[in-house]
């Protein structure tokens, strides 16, 4: 995070980021810049060559239905999500085809099952790692990937488990269902530096083609691989063994569509992406010599990947301490300048997807004016109860 700081504290952009005028805005609050988000969308495609087919973007980050309709304008229809409200939301906002990447059982299976009906135009699949999970989808319309772990010890079956993976591919097929390829998701490397991402990544894709080696010997084509969230996306790039299969192979970051202070360190500078997201805050105490207190606590910055959980735009004298529920301290540094209660200040999360999920509304910025306010529309999760998912009951207020 040190880096990040330097890196950022001069923040040659600084101005670019400014809102004309605040006295309307109640803070903190979620301001998205769609030129910049623009560019950042269009340098993805570029990294892609221009092949909009090769991004199963994953939503967890985009969260706004304005963001998901920006995506498929530019080509993308190949979408990926964490919950059955993104799944919903993509739905709504004309995806074709949406990987739910997440185990789900139950209640949220039965979801999905009805989404699948609801959109029968889109083409809906979701993850599996054993055979009970397979089970439960019989007589859906929805397709199944495998999820394979890659090291993250997260979710899926263990990449060395080849016969379990044979096993489970065709037990798809003995269930009726569409086999649709492997999921495999390498977040684990974020922590490294770049070569030893790039060498690590390589060597587990090294193992995943020995996988669809494996299927493909015993009969069972492989339709998919989707690789890659942000930190590991350079490395799914360069990696020679993806190019001129017989699958189609997809990268799925997400965070890289609004950037944060995480993915400017993590990625190539000449990639050219820019934060696309704040988070403006106010000054609300000086409670002793030495700090002040803005209005941005963990409920609004999220504090997952640890503190510092943001980077303070143009002031390096600011230094975020750990934060509570509302309220977020910095250590100033000596003979710097002391922000007043009730200056704005503008914050780089160092998570952004998290962060975005804390907030209803997101203020749309172009040129240092408000332009508009946009609903996070797949922010959070819906009805607990599924009878009432089903027949849009309100919620008691």
């Amino acid at each position: 995070m040190a880096a990040q700081k330097t890196m950022l504290a001069e923040f040659p952009w600084a101005e670019e980021y400014r809102v004309g005028t605040m006295d309307d805005v109640l803070t903190p609050a979620l301001v998205i810049y769609p030129e910049i988000l623009a560019s950042n969308l269009e340098r993805t495609l570029a990294l892609l060559d221009g092949d909009p087919a090769r991004w199963r973007v994953h939503i967890k980050t985009a969260k706004l239905g304005y963001t998901l309709r920006l995506l498929v304008k530019r080509g993308v229809r190949n979408f990926k999500c964490a919950t059955t409200l993104e799944l919903l939301t993509a739905c709504e906002c004309g995806a074709e085809d949406v990987l739910l990447a997440y185990p789900s059982m139950g209640a949220n299976a039965r979801r999905v099952q009805e989404l699948a009906a609801q959109f029968p135009r889109v083409r809906i699949s979701v993850l599996a790692e054993n055979d009970e999970q397979v089970r439960q989808w019989r007589e859906s319309r929805v397709g199944v990937f495998l999820d394979i772990n890659p090291g993250m010890n997260r979710t899926g079956i263990e990449q060395n488990s080849i016969p379990e993976i044979l096993a489970l591919a065709r037990n798809i097929g003995v269930n009726g269902l569409e086999f649709r390829g492997l999921h495999y998701y390498d977040g684990q490397l974020g922590g490294l530096e770049f070569e030893e991402r790039t060498q690590a990544a390589h060597r587990g894709y090294d193992q995943l083609l020995k996988v669809v080696a494996a299927l493909e010997h015993a009969g069972i084509r492989v339709p998919e691989v989707v690789t890659a969230g942000t930190p590991s996306f350079p490395a799914s790039l360069a990696y020679a063994g993806f190019r001129d299969q017989r699958f189609v192979h997809r990268v799925s970051p997400g965070t890289i569509t609004y950037c944060d202070a995480t993915c400017l360190a993590q990625l190539p500078a000449e990639y050219g992406y820019r934060p696309a997201a704040m988070v403006v805050a106010r000054v609300v105490s000086r409670p002793r010599a030495g700090i002040v207190t803005c209005d941005a606590g963990h409920k609004t910055v999220s504090a997952d990947a640890g503190v510092p959980t943001c980077v303070v735009v143009g002031h390096p004298e600011l230094t975020p301490l750990s934060p509570s529920e509302e309220h977020l301290p910095f250590a100033v540094a000596e003979e710097a300048h002391v922000p007043q209660p009730g200056e704005i200040l503008y914050l780089l999360p160092r998570h952004v997807c998290p962060t975005v999920n804390n907030f209803d509304c997101a203020l749309l910025v172009r040129g240092g004016e408000i332009e508009t306010v946009e609903k996070v529309s797949a922010r959070g999760r819906e009805a607990p109860l599924l009878a009432m998912v089903e027949k849009a009951v309100p919620l008691s207020r």
